[in-house]
């Protein structure tokens, strides 16, 4: 899709511009534990604050459901921001009405400040005409930097876009831009990893890679399942036995489309899910019948290192593993290793995104390494389901 950028953006001193960033960041009491969402917002703030705008950050934050919450405000996001900022930011105890517009223009070009919590209203989840309206008194322009949230139509990341001239901030920009090289126009052959636990909360993403790409890499629980439909007894692992045929269906779909569809033929199994407990490295049809498969075995994942040294791209969704107990993350950080390797020389265009991945790749260590890591959850994963995400198409 094309999209105007901030390049496109025009002389802007003066004007005021409402930004759309991702401030929903961890909390204990009020100190930020993760400054993640802040530092992607920062570059496109310090930019048009720098050009002299007047810059307005909307934000959601928790789920207040349309009621204002004391411990849902703002309020106390907007000292951290200005600590990765180094500099002064405002706030604005509204986001729409007389009271924030008079604050607004109380502003002076080049200053930032942060609008009260946008899921304060009602209309902010329901799109609301009558609120984009009113948003859009306090703005001239709109930037949509949030695309953690742009799976979302509400009124601040999709009404606003249609109500003002609408551009995509630098972190929107480079999601943008990685995810169409990880599969909008990808370099082949292409591989995917999708991970995690249950095969049913993956079930769209699983039906269209294997449309896409030429290798899907199965791991996780989900594993299980697969492994299961085609006969293997997998003792008293996560399994989801009821879509066994629906693995099949997959499996049959990867075949017509010359997808190779690459599942664990060795495994580590323990009697027990906990730290370190006693573990065996079997072969698939060797799990016991009161063992539980909980990662995937060193010959599969080396087989799996050689499959990614014959591609040019991967997008990555989920670990292959337990990975947040030892030793179940040794499949993870291995073939994490091996993609970040491949990377960094220039053999590999690497995308990975979603909460557990990221988390799995940091703890490999190796997240900076990757071409592209989105931070995004549920956007990310609508958008390997191939699905239009209404905040990034307003703005095309």
């Amino acid at each position: 899709m094309t999209f105007k950028t901030l390049d496109d953006i025009g002389e802007i001193r003066g004007k005021r511009v409402l930004v759309r960033e991702d401030l929903n960041v961890p909390m204990d009491g009020a100190k930020v534990t993760d400054d993640t969402r802040l530092r992607a917002a920062a570059p496109t703030l310090a930019e048009l604050a720098d050009k002299g705008a007047i810059v307005l950050v909307l934000a959601h934050f928790g789920r207040p459901k349309g009621e204002r919450k004391a411990d849902m405000s703002l309020s106390v996001v907007t000292g951290p921001l200005a600590a990765v900022l180094g500099r002064d930011v405002a706030f604005i105890d509204d986001c729409v009405g007389d009271a924030a517009l008079a604050a607004v223009n109380a502003l002076q070009p080049g200053q930032i400040a942060v609008l009260e919590n946008t899921r304060f209203h009602k209309g902010e989840e329901k799109n609301d005409p009558a609120l984009v309206a009113e948003m859009a008194k306090l703005g001239d322009l709109y930037v949509n930097d949030a695309f953690s949230a742009a799976h979302r139509a509400h009124a601040s990341t999709e009404g606003l876009a249609h109500a003002l001239p609408a551009f995509a901030g630098r972190s929107m920009e480079a999601e943008l831009v990685a995810l169409d090289k990880a599969l909008g126009s990808p370099e082949h052959p292409v591989a995917a990893v999708v991970g995690g636990a249950k095969v049913s909360t993956k079930l769209d993403v699983l039906k269209q890679m294997v449309a896409k790409v030429d290798h899907l890499i199965i791991g996780g629980g989900m594993a299980n399942t697969f492994l299961a439909a085609r006969g293997v007894d997998v003792g008293k692992s996560l399994c989801e036995h009821d879509l066994k045929d629906t693995a099949l269906e997959i499996l049959d779909a990867a075949d017509k489309a010359n997808c190779i569809v690459h599942l664990p033929y060795d495994v580590v199994v323990a009697r027990e899910f906990r730290a370190n407990p006693p573990v065996r490295t079997v072969n698939v049809h060797e799990v016991a019948a009161d063992e539980m498969i909980l990662d995937v075995g060193p010959a599969a994942v080396e087989a799996l290192g050689d499959a990614l040294k014959t591609c040019k791209t991967l997008v990555w969704n989920g670990p292959m593993g337990a990975f947040e107990i030892a030793p179940f993350d040794t499949a993870t950080v291995a073939l994490a290793k091996t993609a970040a390797a491949l990377t960094t020389a220039g053999q590999l265009v690497s995308v990975a995104g979603g909460g557990d991945t990221v988390a799995a790749l940091n703890h490999a260590g190796v997240a900076a390494e990757f071409t592209f890591v989105s931070t995004a959850g549920g956007a990310f994963l609508e958008w390997m389901e191939g699905k239009e995400l209404p905040g990034v198409k307003a703005l095309g």
